[in-house]
C-alpha cells in the first residue's frame, strides 16, 4: 500500500508544513511507502485524491476538516481509501474517529488501523464530513476564517463572540425528508454529519458517522445575553437540553432564511442559502483506529 499524503502546509497557521518532516520520518519507520504532494486548495487536493483513487494508492488528508471533507468525496465517488492525519485547527473529524491529535502519532493508525465505511454529507453536491451550517454560524465562520489575531481552536469562540456583537435574528424553514416543517426564529440551524466543529464545540452530541441520518439542529432565539452565558455549553453538549433548541433526525432537510446566508461546512463556505443538504450512507471507507 503506497500512501499518498495531500497536504495543505499552511492549515493550522502551519502546523502540518512544520511536522510534515517528522510524519515522513515516522512513516518511514513503521515501513510505510508513501510520497506528499502539497496543495493550497481544495480544488487541487480533490485532483491529487483523484489521481491517487486511479493509480490504487491511498489518500491520506494532512490538514484541516476542509481538506478532509474534499479529499473523501472524491474517494467516495471512486471507491478509494481515505486516510487522515490531523494538520488544521479544529481537526474535530480526526477527534470523532479516535485518531491522536499528535498528527505523528497518528501515522501508527495508518499502519494499524481498520477500515470503515463512514457517512459524508453534502450540500448541493459538495460533501462534508462534520457539520455544515448557516445563520448566526455564518458570520462566526466568516469573522474566524478572516482573522489573523488568534490560531487554534479558540479561533472559533473568538468568531463567535464578534458575530454576537452585532446580530440579528433571522427566521429559518427547514423541511424534512419526512414532510414536516419547522419556521423558527433565532440563531443557527446545522445539519450534523458527525458530533463536533469549531474545534470541539459539541453540536450534536448524538450524531453518528454510521447510521444514514442528519442530525438538525435548530437554535431558537433567546435575548443575546442569555445566548452569551449558554455559549460555553456547546463545549459538553449540554446546549441541546434548552428549550430554545431542537434536535431532529432526518436523511435530509431544505433550508431556507428570511436573509441571504452562506452555508459553511467544515470551516469553509459551501453553498448559498435555500439549500438541500442529506446524508450519503457508508459514503467513503475510511482507515480508523483499531479496536481494543
Amino acid at each position: 500500500m503506497t500512501l499518498v499524503l495531500i497536504v495543505n502546509p499552511s492549515a493550522g497557521g502551519g502546523k502540518a508544513g512544520r511536522a510534515l518532516g517528522d510524519v515522513q520520518a515516522r512513516l518511514t519507520g513503521l515501513g510505510l511507502d508513501h510520497h506528499a504532494d502539497c496543495t493550497q486548495g481544495l480544488e487541487h487536493a480533490r485532483e491529487l485524491a483523484r489521481a491517487a483513487a486511479t493509480a490504487g494508492e491511498t489518500a491520506v488528508a494532512f490538514g484541516g476538516d476542509g481538506l478532509v471533507g474534499a479529499v473523501a468525496g472524491v474517494l467516495s465517488e471512486l471507491g478509494g481509501i481515505l486516510g487522515v492525519l490531523p494538520g488544521g485547527r479544529g481537526n474535530d473529524f480526526a477527534r470523532a474517529i479516535g485518531i491522536p491529535p499528535d498528527p505523528t502519532a497518528a501515522c501508527e493508525v495508518l499502519r494499524s488501523g481498520v477500515v470503515r465505511s463512514l457517512d459524508l454529507g453534502e450540500v448541493e453536491s459538495q460533501t462534508f464530513i462534520g457539520i455544515a451550517s448557516c445563520g448566526f454560524d455564518s458570520v462566526a465562520n466568516r469573522i474566524a476564517n478572516e482573522t489573523r489575531l488568534m490560531r487554534g481552536p479558540l479561533v472559533y469562540a473568538y468568531g463567535a463572540l464578534r458575530a454576537l456583537v452585532g446580530w440579528k435574528p433571522a427566521t429559518f424553514t427547514v423541511e424534512l425528508d419526512d414532510g414536516r416543517h419547522r419556521t423558527v426564529t433565532g440563531y443557527t440551524v446545522a445539519a450534523a454529519n458527525s458530533k463536533a466543529y469549531g474545534g470541539g464545540m459539541i453540536m450534536a452530541p448524538d450524531a453518528s458517522l454510521e447510521d444514514g441520518l442528519l442530525e438538525i439542529v435548530i437554535v431558537g432565539d433567546v435575548p443575546r445575553l442569555r445566548f452569551l452565558r449558554l455559549l460555553p455549553t456547546v463545549f459538553n453538549g449540554e446546549h441541546v437540553n434548552q428549550p430554545n433548541v431542537e434536535v431532529i433526525r432526518s436523511a435530509s432537510a431544505r433550508i431556507s432564511a428570511s436573509r441571504p446566508f452562506t452555508m459553511y461546512a467544515d470551516g469553509d463556505p459551501i453553498a448559498e442559502l435555500p439549500v438541500t443538504v442529506r446524508a450519503r450512507p457508508g459514503a467513503v471507507r475510511t482507515i480508523v483506529p483499531a479496536p481494543r
